[in-house]
């Protein structure tokens, strides 16, 4: 098989098993506590990787405030948002949620770039992606114990976070000469610093006493869920094309099902997989839109 393809593969399960891992940590440790070790294990090859090629340089330091922007946006916000949902909701649930990201990331481009007017096709995948969330998550049904809404918010508001990062990136960051890598290297090493600075380390020590939380955090989440998985993403856009990299996100809803009822032994519920279909649904006709001319999302 195609080098490309194998990471292809790669991508959308250590991205799909993020939620379990996740979910583990936050019995021991807080949001912040989780995003500050998991940047800090991501960054460390990141940094060796940007190191070893000699993409990093310090002139790109005057670059700086959007290096932090992005920090925001597409890590510390979207890292934590993740995490405290992940920590209120079914790992499965949150995963399914996590499919919406290329939908919501289409229309904050949509809304702030309108490069291009909706036509039926990317109206219907909007409406249709919406609704999968909406089933999920029940707002008509308050009291229901089955999904926690304010989990669903905080999944909703991480996948916002990164819509506007691609914005920001696609206004910002598009004609500068910087490589992904570059880019990644300072936007992690800035988040890692703010991340630092906001979180309290009191009692992140307990991770240390279970296992397979401490490994699924700094091996899954850290090296594999942020560092190797950026390397796989930068491997799979240079080969495949953005559009091609960009529909790995249908992978990672079905493995976060799939290990939550196995290993969580969470409930499958009828429902459930009906919005996880609409939500990938509403993703396809879109994404099959932006195979016929790319769109601003994508191109970000």
């Amino acid at each position: 098989m195609n080098p490309a393809h194998l990471a292809f593969v790669a991508l959308g399960l250590i991205w799909g098993t993020n939620f379990i891992f996740m979910k583990w940590a936050s019995a021991d440790i807080s949001a912040a506590q989780i995003v500050f070790l998991r940047t800090l294990f991501g960054f460390l090859p990141i940094l060796a990787l940007a190191l070893l090629r000699g993409e990093v340089k310090w002139r790109h330091l005057r670059h700086a405030p959007h290096f932090l922007a992005m920090s925001l946006m597409a890590t510390v916000v979207y890292y934590y948002a993740f995490a405290k949902g992940a920590s209120l909701l079914p790992s499965s649930v949150a995963g399914m949620l996590s499919g919406a990201i290329p939908l919501l990331s289409f229309v904050v481009a949509w809304v702030f770039l309108r490069q291009e007017r909706p036509t039926a096709r990317m109206v219907a995948g909007i409406v249709i992606g919406l609704a999968g969330i909406l089933i999920i998550a029940q707002p008509w049904n308050a009291h229901s114990a089955d999904v926690n809404l304010t989990g669903v918010l905080y999944m909703v508001a991480g996948s916002l976070s990164v819509g506007c990062s691609f914005v920001y990136a696609r206004r910002h960051l598009s004609h500068l000469d910087l490589t992904p890598l570059a880019l990644s290297t300072w936007q992690i090493g800035f988040a890692l610093v703010t991340i630092s600075c906001v979180t309290d380390f009191h009692g992140m020590t307990r991770i240390a006493d279970d296992t397979r939380a401490a490994l699924g955090l700094v091996l899954g989440l850290g090296l594999t869920g942020t560092g190797v998985a950026y390397i796989l993403y930068y491997l799979i856009v240079g080969r495949l094309g953005a559009i091609a990299a960009s529909s790995v996100t249908y992978i990672p809803p079905v493995v976060a099902l799939v290990l939550g009822v196995a290993i969580g032994h969470e409930p499958l519920r009828p429902l459930h997989l009906i919005a996880m279909a609409a939500i990938l649904a509403g993703v396809c006709l879109l994404q099959n839109r932006s195979n016929a001319k790319p769109t601003a999302a994508s191109q970000a």
